[in-house]
């Protein structure tokens, strides 16, 4: 496997914020469960694999933390000031597209 150089690295990063950007702050009017329909994965997702590279790096990091780094606050608080049920049909939608990514 190659390594990235540096500024593979610094491309990535800035894509990956704009990407969560997007998503946290100007697109919060997609819910979750659109996106694991759509794309196969979701704010969520985003967070679990924030944590799990942490892990890769030594960095011990909590769910909670992971969200609140993807998601710009605590989660409770997302919720609190977006809140959006999942229609029935949009969950079994959700749960018929999904798979994990790699």
């Amino acid at each position: 496997m190659i390594t990235p150089d540096l500024d593979t690295i610094h491309i990535e990063a800035a894509t990956y914020r704009r990407l969560v950007r997007h998503l946290m702050q100007e697109r919060p009017d997609v819910r979750n469960v659109d996106l694991m329909s759509v794309a196969g994965f979701c704010r969520n997702c985003l967070a679990d694999w924030y944590r799990k590279a942490a892990e890769t790096r030594g960095i011990t990091m909590t769910g909670d933390e992971a969200r609140e780094a993807v998601y710009g606050m605590p989660f409770e608080q997302w919720q609190a000031r977006y809140p959006r049920d999942a229609l029935p049909e949009q969950s079994a939608a959700s749960a018929a597209s999904h798979r994990e990514p790699g």
